[in-house]
Formats: C-alpha cells, structure tokens, sequence
C-alpha cells in the first residue's frame, strides 16, 4: 500500500512538473514536422470535393422531411471561397500609381542625361531640361525640382548632396536650419547668400531625406556638371563628402579632403575648389565649427588674391 501512494505521489509530482514546463498535452511518439503540415495543407484543401449546399434529394429509405446536412451560412456571405489562392484584387478597381512611370536607372539613363545637359546653353535651358526630364525617379515622388539659388556668374558656388524637406517645399536650396547656418557662415566672411550661386549635386529630394543611390547621382551628375560650366565660377566649395567625391571622384572622407584646396576642371577650365563640412553636420556636431570656420577663412584668403 506504501509503494503504491508513493508511485501516485511521484506521478503527480511528474504532472506538476511538466504543467510548469508549458507541457499540457499529450505529444506524440514522433515528431512531427508542423511546417510540412502547413505546406502541404492548401494542397489537401484544394484537392478536397467542395461542399454542397444543396438539400439532398429523398430516397426510398428515407422519409420525404429528411434533409443532407448543410453547411451554417449567413445569406449575405456569398459562395464559399477558395483559400488556398492567394487573394488579389480586381483588375478594374486596380488604382494607377504614380510609379508606373518609374525607369530602370541604367546606362541608357545615364546617357539620356548627358545628351539632354549637353544641350542646354544657359542656365534657363538647363532648368527646363530638368523639368523635363523622366530618367531619373527621384522626380517621381518630390514635390519640386530644387534647382538652384544666389547669383548666376558669382565667384564662388556651393554645391550640397541633395535637397531635403523644406527645401523640397520651398523650391530653394539651402532653405531650412542647415542653410540659416550657411548664411551666417558665409556673413562671417563678409558674403551674404546674394553673392554666391547654390545648388545641389541631386535637384530632387529622395523619399524620407535618405542618401542618394550611386545611380541616382550618376543620372543628375551631368546637369550639375553643366551648371557648373554655365555658372564659370572662380571657386568651388563641395558642403560635405558626398558632393565633393561625385564630382571629384575621390574616395577620401570628408576629414582628410578637408581644408586643402584641389581643382575641377569644368569647360577647359581648372577651377579651384575646397571642401568642408556640411552644414547640417555641424548642426548636430557644433564643436566641428572651428574647422569649418578656418575652411572659410581659407576661402576668403583665395577671395583677396
């Protein structure tokens, strides 16, 4: 009798343990591969015979107010429905979306753009190349094309990456914190934005500000390579790495390029041209100012020659 309580005390003790284990049911001698089921599963709901709903007709065995079970179904719900198929919507309620005319961004865009900035002969021309031009899908999702800002024929331009929020608003460059931070940089060394010319690399603003793909730059390079031949300035100034080696074609991070001048050769022409931070970069690393603020020096120093 002893053995037997302990043989039930030790059996509950083993059902208390695997309760606290999560293991409340009973499992099977094999394993079983619950992935295979879900696979195959479709396939045997397919393969089954559908479900009449019809009431079954009388026989000879049966009374004439016997019926075939039928399947509980609210009048409203339709036929039954296949879900072993994937669901798609109607093709005519289909609505069109704005990246139907999106184009892969290949060698052929790349030549579009050169052909079409090859043409332009003043900066005007250039603008309405850019508003016409499809090869580039950045156009597709921006509310304007931020072409440029400042004085056409000024000795200096500066050229940034790509347009961001406000200036992707307002159709001006340079327009939002980081470019109140530009004007007070360049008020430093006696500028104000009416004496210089301000573009960017890309005229368009990628979706949610994010970086430029490498095809997408080489599609707009030829049109700010264009404006820059058209504007002829004296001096180059790239706001940050990202500028400076699209059109440099340097690998150098924007620490080592920094504070040294290097040139551009743009129409038969070697300009000089000098790298800095840029501008929202120091919003968010202000103790970086001082190297930008000796970059400028520097510029003003090539300015007095």
């Amino acid at each position: 009798m002893q053995n037997t309580e302990r043989a039930q005390r030790e059996l509950e003790s083993l059902l208390d343990f695997f309760v606290a284990s999560g293991l409340d049911c009973f499992l099977e001698e094999e394993a079983v591969d619950s992935f295979a089921l879900s696979e195959a599963a479709p396939a045997r709901f397919a393969a089954s015979p559908p479900v009449s709903t019809a009431p079954a007709s009388p026989t000879n065995n049966s009374p004439s107010t016997a019926r075939a079970p039928t399947v509980l179904q609210r009048p409203h719900d339709g036929p039954l429905k296949d879900f072993s198929k994937p669901l798609q919507a109607p093709a005519e309620t289909a609505a069109p979306s704005a990246m139907s005319d999106a184009v892969v961004p290949d060698r052929a865009a790349i030549d579009m753009a050169r052909e079409a900035a090859r043409t332009a002969g003043s900066l005007d021309d250039l603008k309405a190349c850019l508003e016409a031009f499809s090869g580039c899908n950045l156009k597709l999702t921006a509310k304007s094309l931020v072409f440029a800002d400042g004085r056409p024929g000024s000795r200096v331009m500066l050229i940034g990456e790509a347009p961001g929020r406000d200036e992707d608003a307002s159709g001006v460059p340079f327009i939002g914190r980081s470019g109140q931070l530009l004007n007070k940089m360049l008020a430093a060394i006696g500028l104000e934005r009416g004496d210089v010319y301000i573009a960017n690399v890309v005229p368009w603003r990628p979706p949610g500000d994010r970086t430029p793909t490498p095809q997408e730059t080489e599609i707009c390079k030829p049109f700010i390579a264009r404006q820059i031949e058209l504007v002829a300035p004296d001096f180059l100034v790239f706001l940050g790495a990202a500028s400076a080696k699209s059109l440099l074609g340097v690998q150098d991070g924007i620490r080592r390029m920094r504070g040294r001048w290097m040139t551009y050769e743009a129409g038969g022409r070697q300009i000089p041209c000098l790298a800095t931070y840029h501008p929202a970069y120091l919003l968010r690393s202000p103790l970086e100012k001082r190297l930008s603020w000796r970059d400028f020096l520097s510029l003003k120093t090539k300015l007095g020659e």
